[in-house]
């Protein structure tokens, strides 16, 4: 059987990782949350207090700590810069405020987008983002691209925050969603917009099982 290279394109919170994990898992695939990525650089131009529109500065560091994954003991993804573990780090709200920023820089975009080209290269993989389906692997067989309401995203922030011991207020994580929202789709290079092939797929009010049982059917169309 073929082994694909799945694409999840959508807005912050639309289930995208969590969809990407659960059909990578089922199918044996790589995961690959292109989204730590940028939230790895970021963590780090603020952890050394950089100029977050520095972008060689940026790239400088992800070169001398480079971004790598791994698992813990329960098959959960852990993200780590160089040697140190920055799970949970790259989930605090400061990070989650400057991201786009820093996802915006061309040059810190062409390194990554670099890796992850590289890692998908054999396919068998699912990769989630803004910008998979349109620049990162524009030949992969499965393109889909998730939406939801700010309404639901914003709920689903606020459980997630929770879990993490993360307090936010929902009212807040809906403005900065639709911010976010608004700096993605604006910006200059790889825009937050699906790919003209890509199948759209609303997950407002649509449980995990629903979206992952669409997209296995999308999926089964090309095997």
């Amino acid at each position: 059987m073929q082994a694909l290279q799945i694409a999840i394109d959508g807005p912050a919170s639309s289930g995208k990782s969590t969809v990407a994990k659960l059909l990578a898992k089922k199918h044996g695939y790589t995961y690959l949350d292109t989204g730590a990525m940028y939230r790895a650089a970021t963590f780090l131009a603020l952890k050394e207090g950089l100029d977050l529109e520095d972008a060689s500065a940026i790239v400088a560091m992800l070169d001398a700590y480079p971004i790598s994954f791994g698992r813990n003991t329960g098959g959960e993804q852990l993200v780590y810069v160089g040697e140190t573990e920055i799970t949970d780090a790259i989930r605090q709200p400061d990070v989650t405020q400057a991201v786009s920023t820093v996802a915006a820089l061309p040059a810190v975009r062409e390194k990554l987008v670099q890796q992850q080209q590289a890692l998908a290269q054999e396919g068998g993989i699912v990769m989630d983002g803004r910008d998979i389906g349109t620049t990162v692997l524009p030949q992969a067989q499965v393109k889909i691209f998730l939406v939801a309401s700010v309404e639901e995203r914003a709920e689903r922030r606020y459980k997630e925050n929770k879990t993490r011991g993360i307090l936010t207020d929902l009212e807040v994580l809906k403005v900065e969603i639709a911010e976010r929202d608004y700096k993605d789709s604006h910006r200059a290079v790889s825009p937050l917009r699906p790919a003209e092939d890509a199948i759209h797929f609303d997950t407002t009010g649509v449980s995990i099982d629903g979206v992952v049982a669409f997209i296995e059917s999308e999926i089964a169309k090309k095997q």
